[in-house]
């Protein structure tokens, strides 16, 4: 198998992309519309990806695209 040091890169576009819209629509201080493992789940399958294939420290936009989408959505992370 090859590097996946390129294959990131479209994938942390598409997670902030994800959280970009998600900020579009919820506004601050709303409360969660859902649990928190169904929140987010762009975002969620493409920081556990990045952190199965290339490990958690070479995923630290991914995470923190998550965590941000996880605060839109509602929830004190």
């Amino acid at each position: 198998m090859g590097s996946n040091a390129s294959h990131g890169v479209g994938v942390v576009e598409t997670a902030a992309a994800t959280a970009a819209k998600v900020t579009d629509t919820a506004a601050a201080g709303d409360k969660p519309k859902c649990k928190a493992c169904c929140a987010c789940p762009e975002t969620k399958r493409a920081r556990d990806q990045c952190i199965v294939e290339n490990g958690e420290e070479n995923c630290t936009k991914l995470i923190e695209a998550h965590k941000q989408c996880m605060r839109d959505q509602g929830f004190k992370i």
